[in-house]
């Protein structure tokens, strides 16, 4: 396996772009917009000038991954010569689900068809093709340069062998893969998500606030991130989204989103990328100040 298209620029999919091209894979980034595409490669470019500044990468590496990424806004034209495509667009099953039937029709039927979701059943994405055998879950962990863990999921259909050979490119990636059946939330969200949603019903009920919330899981737990923390950094419409689908798949009360949470998603309060959550973010400004509202 030689070639990998990518489908999103975001966040999650630049990422992935990244370790493949600093591994020798060529790869296709695609979306939509050409000013995505721009800010991706300047993302990458700069992470890529983080890993020359401490030492891990020379300047020529750097220089060869740039190469071996080539971007496109025209599907059909990314995925032709590829023999993986990942998908790393929103989390929504409605796109994912039409992205991957147009997928079934343009590529061969020998290429797997991989997603990055965290949440949303690999089976149910594996029927709307004619290739379910061929379709796999790869939820890579954000920052995707940086953290070592792939869970694999297996749809009901995943084939052994198709299961076998991601899990073996995540290690060439230097990854550390992780193989999981599709249930709601996986393995990685239905243990993360309920504990960051009981935060939010601490904070919610008057427990404590949010740094005290916080420092506790830090100190007491060794979380490197408290978390409501974590939760601004995922999103907290994301973190709303998979609690739902908790939810929704398992039917147990436990799995309900906290009335805050829900509240300030509702008011557009989603965390770090718009620049309030629990916490207050400013561009440019890296120490983490407490929102507003929480302040006592």
């Amino acid at each position: 396996m030689k070639n990998v298209a990518v489908i999103g620029s975001g966040t999650m999919g630049n990422g992935i772009a990244h370790v493949f091209a600093q591994h020798g894979y060529k790869v296709a980034l695609i979306d939509i917009s050409t000013e995505a595409l721009n800010k991706a490669i300047a993302t990458i470019s700069k992470n890529l000038d983080r890993q020359v500044a401490k030492g891990s990468l020379k300047e020529e590496d750097k220089a060869a991954t740039l190469k071996n990424i080539s971007t496109f806004t025209e599907m059909q034209k990314g995925v032709q010569d590829c023999e993986l495509v990942i998908e790393a667009a929103t989390e929504n099953p409605e796109i994912k689900l039409k992205l991957f039937r147009d997928l079934d029709t343009m590529c061969p039927p020998e290429v797997i068809l991989a997603s990055n979701t965290s949440s949303i059943s690999l089976t149910k994405i594996g029927a709307a093709t004619k290739r379910s055998e061929k379709v796999i879950g790869m939820h890579f962990m954000n920052p995707v340069p940086v953290m070592k863990l792939v869970e694999v999921i297996r749809g009901y259909n995943t084939s052994n062998e198709v299961t076998q050979t991601i899990m073996e490119l995540s290690r060439k990636l230097g990854k550390v893969p992780v193989e999981v059946n599709d249930y709601p939330g996986f393995v990685a969200n239905r243990i993360l998500m309920p504990m960051i949603n009981e935060a939010i019903y601490a904070l919610f009920e008057g427990v404590g606030g949010v740094e005290e919330i916080d420092t506790v899981m830090k100190l007491g737990m060794a979380h490197p991130m408290g978390p409501l923390q974590l939760a601004d950094f995922i999103g907290l419409d994301v973190c709303l989204y998979i609690l739902r689908v908790l939810h929704d798949g398992l039917g147990n009360p436990k799995y309900a989103p906290c009335p805050l949470l829900v509240n300030m998603v509702t008011a557009g309060n989603l965390g770090a990328k718009s620049g309030m959550g629990f916490y207050s973010y400013q561009q440019g400004n890296k120490e983490l100040v407490l929102a507003p509202r929480f302040r006592k």
